[in-house]
């Protein structure tokens, strides 16, 4: 688990030091430190805290590895490129940078911008298709400013959906964000109402969950866990888990269960 206010202190320390000029990007990555590993969040997933400052902008460029944000803080002003396509990072926001498509970030507001990245890059190393290319030019050109598109998921409406979707039989209720430019990765959303938890199960696929509101338990094999708005959990496969929100909590997962799901190796277990 990371606390994204420690992140949030790093990075801001990191700022005084290291500029976009220096760094294109200023990640703090989260790699789960068991055995001999020093990348991977989860075994599919790598995860980092990321920071803008004020009049900086991350220089654009591409890879295999699909990739999206998860925004936490900044005010009016922070944005993000995609493919020419201008898209706006609010607090909550989900922005997808898929698969070989440019992306650069800028922040031309008042407020340092905070994000959450999250990756398949461990997946396509360990498969081998990795491809890298910058963009040495200006900052990439701006061809459309879009009221809504395929790769931006404002939270405003998130909220609603959860609002509408059927609780399941913890009253937990879930969305899955339609990502069909995604093969190797899964996302959704969870409301708990205050004293509500999921089901304790396990299963084959890998998920990191950050959270966008609230506070709670999560219970991870033989460790119980206090996390708040920001933090991040790692869950392994096959960890026996479950969350309890101590207010209403909001989480965001991402996941590699699609990928389980298409080569016949997901699992799951509901555990007493």
């Amino acid at each position: 688990m990371w606390r994204y206010a420690d992140g949030k202190l790093a990075l801001d320390r990191a700022g005084d030091w290291i500029s976009t000029e220096l760094a294109e990007r200023r990640n703090l990555v989260m790699y789960n430190s068991v055995g001999d590993n020093d990348y991977n969040t989860v075994k599919t997933i790598i995860c980092a805290y990321q920071m803008i400052k004020p009049g900086e902008y991350a220089k654009s460029h591409r890879h295999t590895p699909n990739a999206l944000r998860l925004m936490l803080d900044g005010g009016a002003g922070v944005y993000t490129v995609v493919n020419g396509v201008k898209l706006p990072m609010i607090a909550g926001d989900v922005l997808l940078t898929p698969n070989w498509c440019w992306h650069s970030h800028y922040n031309e507001g008042k407020e340092n911008g905070y994000w959450i990245d999250f990756l398949d890059v461990p997946l396509v190393h360990l498969l081998e298709p990795m491809f890298f290319e910058q963009d040495h030019g200006k900052p990439q050109p701006v061809t459309e400013e879009p009221l809504k598109h395929d790769f931006w998921f404002p939270y405003a409406s998130t909220q609603q959906e959860l609002a509408r979707a059927k609780p399941d039989a913890q009253g937990v209720r879930s969305i899955t964000l339609s990502t069909p430019v995604f093969k190797t990765i899964e996302l959704r959303f969870h409301h708990l109402a205050a004293g509500k938890a999921t089901r304790k199960r396990r299963t084959t696929a890998s998920s990191v969950f950050a959270c966008t509101a609230g506070e709670g338990t999560v219970r991870a094999g033989n460790e119980r866990l206090e996390f708040a708005r920001g933090d991040v959990i790692a869950m392994p496969a096959w960890t026996p888990f479950a969350i309890e929100a101590r207010n209403d909590a909001v989480l965001f997962e991402c996941t590699d269960e699609i990928l389980l799901r298409n080569i016949d190796l997901l699992r799951e277990e509901d555990l007493a």
